[in-house]
């Protein structure tokens, strides 16, 4: 099957979030299924093109029209072995390569509008013809509208899926970007048109074949307004489907972490107790308790549950705890955070920064890890967080429903500890059950993270789900 995949990130190449793992992860899994011939585009941005690490060749390069602009389009293919899985970036000084930014630039719109049509444009240059066209989040919103408006005489056959893996972000623009920016044809502008304003999301779920979501329980979420910023009404006439994401196992792996002070597995999890004791060293912790260690890596922000979290700070400290927190976000956050550390000297830490070898001993280190969402579409560090054998404690939303089914202290079913309602108390009470198994009973606690790190959470499983999918697409149900 040849599948090419469009997204405005992957790691390594570039990352800001957990779309970057995704695209790094999936388009290699599907790559390594017998038959499948994949194509990853991103954009050519500044820091890619400025990475010695990253070779390229160019391909081919050509003028397109955007609306009334003409553009130029380059197209650079990654040097690589790997036949069956090729990555291309688009270049574009002007909109990517001369620019320090990946997103939050006042004409973002513009520049993935570009990005989409070029892809569509350098499908045709390549003589790629994909049998699934899946594109990912607003920035890639526009291919399939493309697709569908201009290149669907070359394509006929090509099926269309679009994930969502975040619904906040929706790629809005003023009714005037349909004219002054994408030059379709006028058939589109009610598809693409929302509130009397351009919404590049909206164009890409009602002009696909099928939509996905990144967890089953994100995928039912979506059809209520509280989780679907607007686009509920829109969802609810969608042909929804949620895979939930899996994590890369050969990046996040506890036994070959070079970023640990010792390296352990499910069989032998003595290295586990040696990074906990690092962690303390490192982070400031006192280091003459035997309390566990609750960890957080995330974006400070208030829908990460963070509200939560600085609300039952000094009864948290009430309890035989130690915390420590990696992240950066909203500066109210920050300050609240860093004034608690302050405050209880040798029992919090509080690192303000994006440090992917510190996050790697913080999963490996800590003995429960804290996932307050308000929402989560899927989440990856919970994921992360039980391959290292670091128990879970979660809201019941989104994929955190999905993957962390509650302990059963009877029969030792379970992933970890949730609570359901969004409220600081729910959320304490978890962490108290989660420490009183602790303290309690040692050896089930144990059993527990072992558990943990036996379950299998790597892409083998979702990326056999959307091969499911992409063939039902192609032939029906078999």
């Amino acid at each position: 099957m040849r599948i090419a995949m469009v997204a405005s990130e992957a790691a390594p190449f570039v990352k800001t979030g957990g779309l970057g793992d995704v695209m790094q992860a999936l388009p290699n899994a599907l790559s390594k299924l017998k038959g499948n011939e994949i194509c990853l585009f991103l954009p050519y941005y500044k820091r890619i093109k400025e990475n010695p690490a990253v070779e390229t060749e160019q391909v081919g390069s050509f003028s397109m029209e955007l609306a009334w602009r003409e553009s130029y389009v380059g197209i650079l293919r990654l040097k690589s072995r790997r036949k069956k899985l090729q990555v291309y970036f688009i270049d574009n000084d002007y909109y990517f390569g001369a620019r320090s930014t990946v997103y939050g630039d006042f004409d973002d719109g513009e520049r993935f509008a570009y990005f989409s049509k070029a892809v569509m444009a350098a499908l045709y240059f390549l003589d790629f013809k994909p049998d699934i066209l899946h594109c990912h989040d607003w920035q890639a919103a526009m291919t399939p509208v493309y697709l569908r408006a201009l290149y669907h005489d070359w394509c006929p056959q090509t099926k269309l899926v679009f994930t969502i893996h975040n619904v906040e972000y929706q790629g809005w623009a003023d009714a005037s970007f349909f004219d002054n920016i994408l030059g379709l044809p006028d058939e589109y502008r009610a598809s693409l048109t929302f509130d009397g304003a351009i919404n590049m999301m909206k164009g890409a779920i009602e002009l696909s074949d099928i939509v996905t979501t990144v967890s089953k329980s994100y995928a039912e979420e979506l059809r209520y307004p509280y989780y679907a910023h607007r686009l509920d009404g829109v969802l609810r006439n969608a042909w929804l489907w949620g895979i939930t994401n899996g994590i890369d196992t050969d990046v996040f792996d506890p036994e070959t972490d070079c970023a640990l002070s010792a390296n352990y597995s499910a069989a032998d999890m003595n290295g586990k107790w040696v990074n906990k004791r690092a962690l303390r060293e490192e982070m400031g912790l006192s280091t003459d308790t035997d309390a566990p260690i609750l960890g957080m890596v995330t974006r400070l922000a208030g829908h990460k549950g963070i509200d939560l979290l600085c609300y039952i700070g000094q009864r948290l400290m009430e309890r035989e705890i130690q915390l420590v927190i990696v992240g950066t976000g909203e500066k109210q956050y920050e300050y609240a955070l860093s004034a608690l550390a302050r405050q209880y000297p040798g029992r919090i830490a509080v690192r303000l920064c994006f440090d992917p070898a510190l996050a790697s001993r913080v999963y490996a280190g800590c003995d429960m890890y804290l996932m307050p969402s308000k929402s989560e579409p899927c989440g990856l560090s919970q994921l992360i967080a039980m391959h290292y054998g670091t128990v879970p404690i979660v809201a019941s939303t989104g994929g955190l429903r999905d993957t962390v089914p509650p302990y059963n202290p009877e029969t030792g079913e379970g992933r970890g500890f949730t609570f359901q309602s969004y409220n600081a108390d729910d959320f304490l009470g978890a962490i108290d059950r989660a420490a009183g198994l602790y303290y309690g009973d040692r050896d089930a606690w144990n059993r527990l993270a072992r558990h943990d790190m036996e379950c299998d959470f790597s892409w083998q499983v979702p990326a056999n789900e959307y091969m499911q999918l992409y063939s039902e697409l192609l032939y029906g149900k078999q």
